[in-house]
């Protein structure tokens, strides 16, 4: 079983790699879908498994930067193959994944993280000025390009195609600010407070870093497994869209239905980090997916926009802003002490909750 469980990561790349190549150009009936849509899932989790062993090589904070990268990029390439089709709802699934992937991080995550963590350690600690600072910024990115397009004097919830230049390159640079702060001014402020002065500890918590030849493997499907999965994804696609449609659900519905999907590894990961106490490593992931999903998302589907032929609809609705806002808001009482109890952490889900419901009842 230990062997066959080693060859999973290295094969399922391979098998995803060949089922995109044979089936591609094809029109997926019931059965293939279903087959596709399991390949998707199987290897987005391996992708995310590669990631992780390149991050154990690096350590942390780098390791939790690796992995949110790795997952906004598969977020990317889903947003754009899904949007390439050109009809009436694809303006707006940018903004409904990014959206999602927010309210899925700073509620879901975060909550699920902090109330494992206090359920098995009582109170949960963390650095305040770390995640506070990651909060600032995610705050600020996505007031700036999800919430302002309302307001502007363009027409509609949408930049202009100045502002949508402005908002792309003061999100890339937010971005980059943050992670030079993390990962080299200032990266103590993003350790476990538990082992902030004690490297040994986390190592052997961790067990041995990989190999350098096993991080090179890991590199290697882990590109592999991304290409696969954008390509895995252009040909779901319509599967998926016709799923919401046949359901009554609203078009929002696939927006969320990518960002649960892309941010499950990434969730089961800040669980575990909880199991541990490392809390910090728990909002890292979630602070940090955040960001990465605006900060990284937005330049690069307004990159694509251009060859896009519908305009990109950015703005939230009433509703949406209402829990932007409320998430906000408790995300920062929440931090700000720098602890946490089971009380914040089943505020975060009841939040996360209302989101869910109100995405499919709106």
């Amino acid at each position: 079983m230990r062997t066959i469980g080693r060859w999973v990561p290295l094969a399922v790349p391979v098998i995803a790699a060949i089922t995109l190549v044979l089936a591609w150009g094809s029109k997926p009936g019931v059965g293939l879908a279903i087959l596709l849509a399991v390949i998707l899932i199987a290897v987005i989790l391996v992708a995310v498994h590669h990631a992780e062993v390149i991050a154990h090589r690096v350590g942390e904070p780098f390791g939790s930067l690796i992995l949110a990268v790795a997952v906004t990029i598969i977020e990317v390439g889903l947003i754009v193959t899904l949007s390439a089709g050109g009809d009436e709802h694809a303006a707006t699934l940018a903004r409904d994944t990014v959206f999602s992937a927010f309210m899925i991080t700073t509620t879901g995550l975060i909550g699920l993280s902090i109330l494992v963590g206090a359920f098995k350690f009582g109170t949960v600690r963390f650095n305040s000025e770390g995640s506070g600072a990651a909060l600032a910024t995610v705050s600020t990115l996505a007031v700036l390009c999800l919430v302002l397009p309302d307001f502007t004097e363009a027409s509609g919830p949408r930049f202009s195609p100045t502002q949508l230049t402005f908002a792309a390159i003061a999100s890339l640079a937010l971005y980059v600010l943050f992670v030079i702060t993390q990962t080299i001014s200032h990266r103590k402020f993003f350790l476990p407070v538990n082992v902030i002065d004690d490297a040994d500890e986390e190592e052997d918590e961790h067990g041995e870093p990989p190999s350098l030849r096993a991080t090179l493997v890991s590199l290697v499907l882990l590109l592999v497994s991304l290409v696969a999965v954008v390509g895995l994804a252009k040909l779901e696609s319509p599967s998926i869209e016709g799923g919401v449609v046949a359901l009554g659900l609203p078009e929002s519905v696939v927006g969320v239905i990518i960002a649960l999907v892309i941010l499950l590894p990434e969730s089961i990961s800040a669980v575990r980090a909880a199991q541990r106490n490392h809390i910090q490593t728990s909002l890292n992931l979630g602070l940090g997916s955040a960001m990465a999903s605006i900060g990284l998302t937005i330049p690069a589907v307004a990159v694509a926009s251009i060859w896009m032929p519908q305009q990109l609809v950015l703005g939230l609705g009433s509703t949406q802003i209402v829990l932007l806002a409320l998430s906000i808001v408790v995300t920062i009482l929440t931090i700000v002490p720098g602890r946490a109890t089971k009380l914040q952490g089943g505020v975060h889900l009841v939040i996360f909750a209302a989101f869910l419901f109100l995405s499919v009842s709106p």
